[in-house]
């Protein structure tokens, strides 16, 4: 009797592939350009990251979700959300408007929605399907933790191409001593530079462990402040509205409205055994971007 393959859903958050793409590729300032003068690194290493991905992992659907450029209900809750965050460079783009009618090409279904970012399109998608079908993302951003449960396991890419740890729920536990939840109320306590947001000033990375490892969730601290040292409860109450604040900007929505047929999704693998010349040809054909 013909076997029936494991039905598995890798969501991929395109961004984050695509500047890893770009900055690996691109190092020391080497870029590629295709004869239309057109940058290609950052598609070229995007192309590498999701296609090892996908032969390494042999889902039978994918979907690449994408952030958009108006601001998010994030922005709205804090005026300084990413406000840190420079330009991308010159060269990347152009990249932005022709990766997704690259990821068209290979037959992936290409996501997005205006008010809210990738994650919250791959946290909906999880917990829609995470039910029925094994769900990987593939991400470079330890945000994605927080979903992952018995079905939802996150890929996280490393340095260099076809590198990746798997995160499920065992292995997370074992790396940094928590539960997927307990992620949220991590970047809460500690904050996120890269979000920029502060979280309580002055609680760092080790004390927000400590913390939850004794209290288990914000919740549970705070109706216990008085078991907390002097200096580190003086902290959370002069920061207490930016901690809740920083819970809210760090959890990923995961019941935003989405409407999607899974069958367009499947994966037909056409490009499965692509190489690094027929993925450069593919390069060499894409036109002129519109920045």
């Amino acid at each position: 009797m013909k076997m029936v393959p494991e039905e598995k859903l890798m969501l991929v958050d395109g961004m984050s592939l695509l500047f890893r793409g770009f900055y690996a590729t691109g190092i020391h300032g080497n870029f590629m350009f295709n004869p239309q003068g057109v940058p290609t690194n950052g598609l070229f290493g995007f192309m590498q990251y999701l296609l090892d991905a996908v032969q390494q992992y042999e889902p039978s659907h994918v979907i690449c979700c994408w952030d958009t450029p108006q601001p998010t209900f994030r922005h709205q809750l804090y005026t300084e959300y990413k406000a840190n965050r420079g330009e991308p460079p010159l060269e990347l783009l152009p990249q932005f408007t022709l990766v997704q009618p690259l990821v068209e090409q290979l037959g992936i279904l290409n996501m997005e929605k205006p008010g809210f970012e990738a994650d919250d399109l791959i946290g909906t998608l999880s917990a829609n399907y995470g039910q029925d079908m094994e769900v990987q993302i593939l991400t470079s951003d330890r945000d994605s933790l927080q979903l992952i449960d018995e079905q939802v396991h996150a890929i996280i890419m490393k340095r260099g191409f076809a590198n990746y740890k798997r995160y499920t729920i065992e292995a997370l536990q074992e790396e940094v001593g928590l539960q997927p939840a307990q992620i949220i109320d991590l970047k809460a306590l500690m904050g996120d530079a890269s979000d920029n947001y502060p979280g309580v000033r002055g609680v760092g990375e080790k004390t927000a462990l400590k913390l939850l490892t004794q209290f288990h969730s914000i919740d549970h601290l705070l109706a216990n402040l008085d078991e907390v040292s002097k200096g580190v409860r003086q902290k959370i109450e002069q920061d207490l509205e930016m901690l809740q604040l920083s819970r809210q900007l760090a959890t990923i929505k995961c019941d935003i409205p989405l409407s999607v047929q899974l069958e367009e999704a499947r994966w037909q693998g056409e490009y499965m055994e692509m190489d690094r010349n027929t993925l450069w040809r593919l390069l060499q054909e894409i036109p002129n971007a519109q920045v």
